[in-house]
């Protein structure tokens, strides 16, 4: 390096520590989520309800594994959450499930700090589903039918032409 870049001084990198990461504009999750999050919504065969089918819908925003701590600022500054590590592939998860944290939390989160751009559209099909879910329509087959094609159109959503 000394013979291509003369004039350039080697330094160390600078360390961080937890305490030096404040999240402070909530804007900036609004954008971050847009980047690299995901509103998903899963319909699954589950043999301990009434319909036979479970709904969920979940947060997910991915990162490398050195971005741990920007993870876990996340479950600070929302006040829910939880990061899943995947060391195979070296990637660290924010992920939001438990219901009442969607319904209570995410979902006024983003209806005051609003996604931009393509992403909008899925979280506008995220926030439906736990709207039904609340309103316990998920429980009876119209509601499961329902959800199945707000599903399928966050799907068509992500296609580009």
């Amino acid at each position: 390096m000394a013979l291509s870049f003369p004039n350039v001084v080697p330094t160390d990198k600078a360390s961080f520590s937890a305490k030096d990461l404040v999240i402070q504009n909530s804007y900036w999750i609004a954008g971050f989520t847009s980047g690299d999050g995901c509103f998903y919504v899963s319909i699954k065969k589950s043999a301990s309800t009434v319909s036979g089918y479970a709904v969920e819908v979940r947060l997910r925003i991915a990162q490398h594994s050195r971005d741990i701590i920007l993870m876990k600022s996340l479950i600070t500054y929302l006040g829910c959450g939880r990061v899943e590590e995947e060391s195979k592939a070296s990637l660290v998860y924010f992920v939001v499930s438990r219901f009442e944290d969607i319904i209570g939390k995410v979902v006024p989160f983003f209806e005051t700090y609003p996604i931009l751009g393509i992403k909008a559209l899925d979280y506008a099909c995220f926030k439906q589903v736990a709207i039904l879910m609340k309103d316990k329509a998920h429980l009876t087959k119209e509601g499961l039918d329902q959800i199945r094609t707000i599903k399928a159109e966050m799907k068509k959503l992500r296609q580009i032409d």
